[in-house]
């Protein structure tokens, strides 16, 4: 959906959710300018039987001007309704007529009854969406110091303070916004009431500690979640503690927040397997959080409380995946088989051609930032799913043929660059060509019956994950060469030796 679209009404009336945060307010805000300015009547409402009193929210409408009208009584609005941060039906948001409705959310799709939607449950924050959704409008909020301050405020209480980014859109907006660093810091703190210190305090009394995980759990009373993550960031410090997991209950779901200090737990993929199928979750490394769903929760883990559900959840993804290290290896592993790569299309893109010899930079993908020192004789390689290899360009000679057009593949974020000192970005896709392997290649390769983690070696602190269907591939010429490929990518790029 786009926001053009929506202009065929001329009254809009945009509704926050219920007990409003600041990333409901900022993306209402946002756009409630950006039809005030194309000449619509709108209103910025919210309902429910709570108004606002956070110090941190009435500071953030009083000082930016946002029009938010508090609304109990109101049953009915003419034109155009859009839910945002929320929506249409859900138990978060009070129900008001309208002829016609339209949602803007991050959150786990709940309803279909809405014809006109734009969800996306893999971003942080919803005004990440709508930030992007205005981008695409070539509205460029810079140009409102309160727009963009709101929008950057929304983000970071969502992702507190950053750190649970999921996607490289949240990242980008993150770094290309201008705000009020003044403002930003009385915001900052004044998140906490003496009440929820009294919250925190409470719950940390009240926590289980579960020695064969060496993991703690809390339950905390209804609260913001930054509150959840000052828990998990307390007790992480905990000696014999790698993981956390803070949560609340609410009337829409359960939050909950994510801390790991351990390499072979993932933060984000623990916060995202809590979840899974029932909400959404991400973030980084060792910071992570999310919101399941009260309506699909009840749906299919009813017999279980809050505690029972994490503890089956923690025990089964404890269980659900081994350890590899490339080094210890053994081959022949006697469940590969032999299989040709087929020549395999990717796109390229000389890196010293666009940056500067000795300027560091930033790569960013969907998924992850890879931090760069030199472009000399680099080539950056992009694959079909999005996943990006720099190698040197005497090796990229010997393996690869470049086609003369443009490499054109629909991803969902095609990767970008981010120049450290300017913090300018460069879109890739204007740059890349396709390339082709000029030889096919023998490996080994096994799909996977059980998920694991693949560390180059006991020092190594990344891992690659692989799913279950995934296959574990080693290279014939390079038996220390181990990754996974996706089932998808797999079938489709290569065929199996016969004997």
């Amino acid at each position: 959906m786009r926001l053009r679209e929506l202009l065929v009404y001329s009254e809009i009336s945009i509704q926050c959710h219920d007990n409003p945060d600041p990333d409901t307010i900022a993306s209402g805000f946002a756009l409630y300018c950006y039809y005030k300015q194309l000449g619509k009547k709108v209103r910025l409402i919210y309902s429910g039987d709570r108004k606002i009193t956070k110090p941190n929210i009435i500071m953030m409408i009083e000082v930016l001007k946002i029009p938010l009208e508090y609304v109990p009584e109101l049953k009915k609005v003419t034109g155009l309704l859009i839910t945002v941060d929320c929506q249409y039906g859900a138990g978060n948001v009070t129900r008001i007529e309208s002829d016609s409705v339209a949602i803007i959310d991050h959150h786990i799709r709940e309803t279909s009854i809405v014809t006109k939607q734009e969800i996306r449950s893999e971003l942080a924050s919803s005004a990440t969406l709508v930030w992007d959704m205005l981008c695409c409008e070539e509205f460029d909020v810079n140009q409102y110091i309160e727009i963009s301050t709101a929008l950057y405020y929304g983000l970071f209480t969502d992702s507190s303070a950053f750190t649970e980014l999921r996607h490289a859109l949240d990242k980008d907006m993150r770094d290309s916004l201008k705000y009020d660093p003044i403002l930003l810091r009385k915001l900052k703190n004044s998140i906490i009431t003496l009440k929820e210190l009294e919250i925190a305090g409470m719950a940390l009394i009240r926590s289980s500690y579960n020695k064969a995980n060496r993991c703690v759990m809390v339950k905390a009373q209804e609260c913001d979640p930054n509150i959840l993550g000052l828990i998990s960031d307390f007790a992480l410090q905990v000696d014999c503690v790698n993981v956390v997991i803070v949560y609340t209950e609410t009337i829409q779901g359960i939050k909950y927040s994510v801390r790991s200090c351990v390499k072979d737990i993932r933060a984000n993929e623990l916060a995202v397997f809590l979840s899974q199928d029932i909400g959404n979750g991400g973030g980084h490394r060792d910071k992570g959080a999310g919101f399941i769903s009260r309506n699909c929760y009840e749906l299919y883990y009813s017999h279980l409380n809050a505690d029972e559900y994490f503890l089956t959840k923690l025990t089964k993804y404890y269980q659900n995946y081994d350890l590899i290290y490339c080094n210890r290896y053994v081959l022949p592993d006697l469940a590969m088989q032999p299989y040709k790569r087929l020549p395999v299309s990717k796109g390229c893109i000389d890196l010293e051609s666009i940056i500067p010899k000795g300027v560091p930079f930033v790569i960013r993908c969907q998924k992850e930032d890879i931090i760069c020192t030199t472009s000399a004789q680099r080539i950056l390689l992009v694959e079909s799913e999005g996943q990006v290899e720099i190698i040197k360009e005497e090796e990229f000679k010997k393996k690869y043929d470049i086609k003369p057009q443009a490499y054109n593949i629909p991803l969902n974020y095609f990767p970008r660059i981010k120049i450290s000192e300017s913090e300018q970005f460069i879109y890739l896709k204007n740059y890349t060509r396709e390339c082709i392997e000029k030889t096919e290649r023998v490996v080994w390769a096994r799909a996977l019956h059980k998920d694991i983690k693949l560390f180059k070696d006991e020092e190594d602190e990344y891992y690659k994950l692989g799913k279950i269907g995934d296959y574990l591939v080693v290279c014939q010429d390079r038996e220390e060469f181990m990754y996974i490929s996706t089932k998808d990518h797999f079938e489709r790029h290569y065929k199996e030796i016969e004997e």
